[in-house]
């Protein structure tokens, strides 16, 4: 007997990205599934919000900061083994302040992407945002 599909939850993804190429990564804290792995800020999308509103609430909520303007990106399908997420990654150029560890993460400016570990979604998408930022 195989169990139900679950849904796929809506996950709304920032990526900052600063003239230079630089993005800004964010690692998960304690308490949650992968704590400690290395990610682009977001978060759930609430029922009746739409992505670009839940991506500036995450960012508010979890890094302090407003984003004016972020263009659609990509999406990417993943199933974790605690949850089947669905992406939506979003490029902004344009925000408001600088990052703050308002949940006890820590989050870093990367050019090229040094930090370990990466969570398992993310990994595919640093070379297509390398491509973006530095080929086109």
């Amino acid at each position: 007997m195989s169990l139900p599909a679950r849904s796929p939850i809506d996950v709304a993804v920032g990526i900052l990205m600063k003239p230079n190429g630089d993005v800004l990564l964010a690692q998960r804290p304690h308490g949650k599934p992968y704590a400690g792995y290395w990610e682009f800020p977001g978060g759930k999308v609430e029922p009746d919000e739409s992505i670009l509103d839940a991506l500036k609430r995450e960012f508010v909520e979890e890094l302090g900061m407003t984003v004016l303007a972020a263009e659609p990106w990509c999406g990417v399908e993943y199933v974790y083994p605690h949850a089947h997420v669905r992406l939506h990654f979003y490029i902004s150029r344009e925000w408001l302040g600088e990052p703050q560890s308002l949940e006890g993460q820590a989050f870093a400016w990367q050019g090229s992407v040094g930090v370990e570990p990466l969570l398992p979604a993310t990994i595919p998408l640093i070379e297509w945002l390398d491509r973006l930022r530095y080929l086109g």
